[in-house]
């Protein structure tokens, strides 16, 4: 079964920037939609964007449209959000998931603090 590995997680201040990775462990990434989630502490999980199999169509949460932009590159078998404008709101564990493939990465930590 495919595998995602998510990285990029750091602690920035506010304002700041970061772009995530979704690294695939095979071609069958490149079939799927790609998601981003995230989940902050004492929250449930939420959607953020998506991007379609072939990176069109990107879709975005209201709270994130305009700072995050979704893209991905399926000859290296990689998805990113570039994350601009971060602000405390923006702490979470943010993960990735390809939902026709059914599977998750494991997250990586984003942290929005003076």
């Amino acid at each position: 079964q495919v595998q995602l590995v998510e990285s990029g997680g750091d602690l920035v201040q506010p304002g700041g920037s970061l772009r995530l990775s979704c690294l695939a462990s095979d071609i069958t990434f490149a079939t799927s939609e790609m998601h981003w989630y995230r989940q902050a502490p004492g929250k449930e999980r939420e959607w953020i964007a998506s991007i379609s199999s072939v990176g069109d169509r990107p879709s975005y949460r209201d709270s994130v449209r305009g700072r995050f932009t979704i893209s991905r590159d399926n000859a290296k078998l990689e998805g990113y959000p570039q994350m601009r404008g971060l602000w405390l709101e923006d702490t979470a564990v943010y993960y990735c998931h390809a939902p026709r493939l059914g599977v998750w990465g494991q997250g990586t930590q984003v942290t929005v603090s003076w």
